[in-house]
């Protein structure tokens, strides 16, 4: 039964006359089917392109999917229109990813829902997803929507199933594990028609080497949950088809006991050759008491065939060549692996691309260079930051050497000014007391002096003018010692006459000395009140350009890390192991504000230079 619906999705009738129905699915790729109209059908304008059609299986009443109409061929000479069918996911190639788009350290449901978020009418959205993986994708003018999501769990280790609902609307859309239960049997002579099998043993891996997120020394190994031993292996496959080693890496995987689970199941899978098998059979699930008895894609069944052992595949591909004319007859492929060795390989360069884009960090080296003067009071600090998307710290190595301290230039320009000092009160002073005493001179031997020889007539005064002289007639005078007598004299003056003569005075001075005494005293000293008044002229002092350098230099260093002392004294140092030193909580170096210092004992200069390698993994800074 074929059920036709608009691009609106409106129900538009039933295509009762449609014959050679058929459909082709395939697990994990896009459906597809076709049907025939007569060319005179009444009903042929309802399948225009892109309309919708369900299929219904009528023997079982099974719902076979909904598909949409692609390009229609007409032949006359048959009297019919063929009309192509494509599966309902293939709207998703009706929209596009325009630009640069990056997915960075999303899970696996978070990332098939952005996908789903382009579409222009939301016909699909997200159902039952069971995985979650944290891959970093990117795209960019992705024409369709359905490469990008069909590119989603393509690096994942394990086998994964796309499957669909479309009985409801919106379609849902799922991801999930496909069942590991054995479900039915196709048993030669019972419902298979051929059988036509090869076993490839060239393909086998009985020991894998597990890698999980990281790189280089970094890279996550299963050897601390398992015993120390980097790989797994197994003996049986060993000893039956010889050693078959193989790097098994996926950075999706954080934690070693999840790394190691899936490694194993990878390694029960691939230590037993791969085996194709193509069958045709009768669906009995049409047929009463058979109804259980139905196979289909993605289900694990078993192979019965006489005279060989029993093994157990999965269905990749089923399809029905005519639902009207001949619904049991029924085409199976058949696999024992669904992502095999053969597949890693041949899909090598899309696995590389995909890798490349789902990085999960890298390995960086963080530099800081630091130059500046200090002193015994003032250390040279280095502060840097470490965030929270470092997953791992390598190394922590300092370098540095210390110099002599040094300046760039000894006078700088300036003007004028008028000063005025500060003022003083002024005051009396008094110096310190002495106790006085006696002191005499130097003794003199005497001798005898004569004067100078002098000639001539002279007088002697004998009387002189007292102030209380009266009238000129009648004066007073005063004799030598001190006597007043009154003499009426025309002169002025009393003298004497008379001529000595040439003549000299001889005097006789005697051996002597003197003695001072000098009395206990002090000396007070008063200082008025005052200032002082300096005049500064304008004037400019010219810069004096250059590197100065002091003569002398530390002797010696104490470095400290976040506070804890480093056993290191020189004044050089070449790569110091700081990792130690760092500031932890529980083992492990704090995500946060770290300080190394570096104090000489004198004034110095310190050139440094920190270096980390660091394993960062973002999850900020989407683009988006």
């Amino acid at each position: 039964m074929l059920i036709v619906k608009s691009k609106n999705l409106v129900e538009l009738g039933e295509l009762e006359n449609a014959y050679k129905i058929s459909y082709e699915k395939h697990f994990n790729e896009l459906w597809s089917a076709s049907f025939s109209l007569p060319i005179d059908d009444p009903k042929k304008y309802l399948c225009e392109s892109f309309n919708v059609i369900d299929i219904v299986d009528d023997t079982t009443n099974e719902f076979i999917g909904t598909f949409r109409i692609i390009p229609e061929s007409t032949s006359l000479q048959n009297n019919e229109i063929k009309y192509q069918l494509e599966h309902v996911l293939a709207t998703l190639l009706d929209d596009v990813l325009f630009r640069y788009h990056q997915r960075s350290n999303f899970t696996t449901a978070q990332n098939i829902q952005y996908i789903l978020d382009q579409q222009t009418v939301a016909h699909w959205t997200i159902g039952t997803v069971d995985f979650i993986r944290y891959f970093h994708y990117k795209f960019e003018n992705e024409n369709g929507l359905l490469a990008p999501l069909l590119s989603i769990p393509k690096p994942f280790d394990t086998a994964y199933e796309w499957t669909y609902d479309t009985t409801v609307y919106p379609w849902v859309l799922n991801n999930v594990e496909p069942s590991t239960e054995v479900i039915g049997e196709l048993r030669w002579g019972k419902n298979m028609g051929s059988f036509d099998e090869v076993i490839d043993p060239t393909k086998i891996v009985n020991r894998i080497y597990p890698l999980g997120a990281g790189e280089g020394v970094n890279q996550l190994g299963i050897e601390s949950v398992n015993g120390g031993v980097a790989y797994l292996d197994d003996a049986v496959s060993i000893a039956k088809y010889g050693l078959k080693p193989y790097v098994w890496v996926n950075r999706s995987f954080e934690n070693p006991d999840t790394l190691k689970a899936s490694a194993q199941g990878l390694l029960d899978e691939w230590k037993i050759p791969k085996i194709s098998t193509s069958v045709t059979g009768s669906d009995l699930s049409m047929l009463k008491g058979y109804e259980f008895d139905k196979h289909r894609v993605g289900n694990l069944i078993r192979i019965v065939v006489d005279d060989r052992e029993d093994t157990i595949v999965r269905i990749v591909s089923e399809s029905k060549g005519d639902l009207t004319g001949d619904p049991s007859n029924i085409v199976f492929d058949l696999n024992n692996k669904l992502d095999d060795i053969a597949t890693t390989q041949t899909d090598l360069q899309r696995k590389q691309q995909v890798n490349e884009a789902y990085s999960q960090g890298a390995t960086n080296i963080l530099n800081y260079d630091y130059q500046d003067n200090c002193d015994e009071v003032n250390p040279a600090t280095i502060k840097f930051f470490l965030d929270d998307d470092v997953v791992n710290i390598n190394t922590c190595e300092l370098t540095f050497d210390t110099t002599n301290f040094r300046s760039y230039s000894q006078a700088t320009k300036g003007g004028g000014s008028l000063v005025e000092s500060t003022s003083s009160g002024g005051g009396s002073t008094a110096t310190s007391s002495s106790g006085g005493g006696t002191s005499t001179s130097t003794s003199s031997g005497g001798g005898s002096s004569e004067t100078s020889s002098g000639g001539g007539d002279h007088k002697h005064v004998m009387f002189t003018p007292s102030a209380a002289s009266g009238p000129f007639i009648s004066r007073i005078f005063e004799a030598a010692n001190g006597s007043l007598i009154s003499l009426e004299a025309s002169d002025t003056t009393l003298t004497t006459a008379g001529s000595s003569g040439t003549h000299t005075h001889s005097v006789s001075v005697p051996n002597h000395s003197h003695a001072f005494s000098t009395p206990n005293h002090t000396h007070n000293v008063i200082i008025p009140s005052h200032s002082h008044s300096i005049n500064l002229p304008d004037h400019t002092h010219d810069v004096e350009h250059g590197i100065y350098k002091l003569p002398t230099m530390p002797t010696s260093v104490e470095v400290k890390v976040d506070g804890n002392l480093v056993p290191h004294t020189a004044i050089t140092g070449d790569r110091l192991n700081l990792e130690p030193y760092l500031s932890k909580t529980d083992g492990k170096i704090n995500r946060s504000r770290h300080e190394i210092t570096i104090k000489p004992d004198a004034k110095g200069r310190v050139n440094a230079n920190l270096i980390l390698r660091v394993f960062i993994q973002s999850h900020v800074g989407q683009v988006v």
